[in-house]
């Protein structure tokens, strides 16, 4: 019998915690195993570790568990979620191209638009959300397209792709499907069983969810994609430091409690803006109102706490951010403070202004990652912002 979804957060399985008992002299906490090396004990022999960029005892069981978060064949941390992306693109070859949604991250955008264009990897951005937007994306594909990549719900504009239906699409071409599942977590979404083939989250968010390291995760499907990616990781080095494995790995224990009291407030916070005669537009799945609210609860157990939402005049957006009092005014998401962010100047901000209109990140959109404070004090800091 398979252990719940908050267990899992603990101990990953029941296989882990067998292998794990008796160990370590007993300690509850996993240990931190902070050595560069390991010693060999004969020619040709080893305690199991050589070299920590290889291997640490410490990452291994954070890749462990969370590769039985989302239900993955092998998972490998990396120093950051961008670090993360970098290394699913070493993937790719020179004339490659692949079919990216045009609402991500500006981070990966930068990343693709400059370090992958640089090595000759191209990108077809395209809306790739609603129920049959992969029959919008046939005449995209060439004989180079390689896989299709997706944020589900997008960065920052909250749209939502089917990932059942991208992934049909992508294998009646042969491509592989990448989702960035870092919106919602393992703990919400889980895309491999709708048929992704690699997912990517970056653990600073919810995952370790407490704004004091950086992480990231390629999770595969299947154990050829593991094999190549393992000799990338081995080859690039960017994989995560044991101390920081060992952050995330306190912080993983709280995935569950953490994200079901951050969706609470993130209902009650929308309900507010609703009310907010000066909010013209708010972007939560949450909405009934939203283009992918059915498929969001189809594909996902919670439609997240991130939102973002959009001001009448650029000057309430800018009054707003320097008003906050608990509420930071912050880069990042996903931990248990609320952060507040201004996609045009902060995450998107590399992104052309074209490519940033066109997806609707105005001057007037503010993005909010909702904490755990009681929601009485977050209402009343927006209260007293917003007048």
């Amino acid at each position: 019998m398979g252990l719940g979804i908050q267990t899992k957060c603990l101990y990953g399985s029941r296989e882990i915690i067998e292998k794990e008992r008796n160990k370590h002299f007993g300690a509850v906490s996993y240990p931190i195993y902070q050595s560069a090396t390991f010693a060999h004990p004969c020619v040709g022999g080893s305690m199991g570790y050589d070299y920590s960029r290889l291997q640490n005892p410490t990452r291994e069981h954070l890749e462990e568990i969370v590769a039985q978060l989302e239900h993955g064949a092998d998972c490998i941390a990396l120093s950051s979620g961008m670090a993360a992306v970098a290394l699913v693109m070493e993937l790719f070859e020179p004339q490659d191209r692949i079919i990216a949604d045009s609402d991500l991250y500006g981070g990966s955008i930068r990343l693709f638009d400059n370090v992958s264009a640089k090595n000759k990897i191209f990108i077809d951005y395209a809306d790739t959300s609603g129920v049959s937007s992969y029959e919008r994306l046939e005449a995209l594909v060439t004989e180079n397209t390689k896989a299709v990549f997706i944020e589900t719900p997008s960065n920052p504009m909250m749209k939502v792709t089917d990932i059942a239906a991208i992934s049909e699409f992508a294998k009646k071409h042969g491509l592989l499907l990448i989702v960035d599942n870092t919106f919602l977590s393992p703990y919400l979404q889980n895309p491999i069983d709708l048929g992704a083939d690699i997912v990517i989250n970056s653990g600073t968010k919810f995952i370790c969810g407490h704004n004091d390291t950086l992480a990231g995760f390629v999770i595969s499907a299947g154990n050829d994609i593991a094999e190549r990616l393992r000799f990338l990781i081995k080859t690039v080095g960017s994989a995560l430091a044991p101390m920081d494995a060992w952050l995330v790995l306190r912080g993983l224990k709280t995935l569950g409690i953490r994200m079901d009291r951050q969706l609470e407030n993130t209902e009650k916070i929308v309900e507010w803006l609703k009310s907010c005669d000066f909010i013209t537009k708010i972007n939560y799945p949450g909405l009934e109102s939203h283009p992918g609210h059915e498929i969001c609860r189809r594909q996902a157990r919670g439609f997240g706490c991130m939102l973002s939402f959009e001001t009448d005049t650029p000057e309430r957006a800018k009054k707003i951010l320097s008003k906050v009092r608990l509420i930071h005014f912050a880069e990042s998401l996903g931990g248990v403070e609320t952060l507040i962010t201004y996609p045009v100047t902060q995450t998107h901000a590399d992104v052309s202004e074209e490519a940033r209109l066109k997806n609707g990140i105005t001057d007037r959109l503010l993005r909010l990652s909702v904490g755990i404070e009681d929601i009485c004090d977050l209402l009343e800091d927006l209260k007293q912002a917003c007048s």
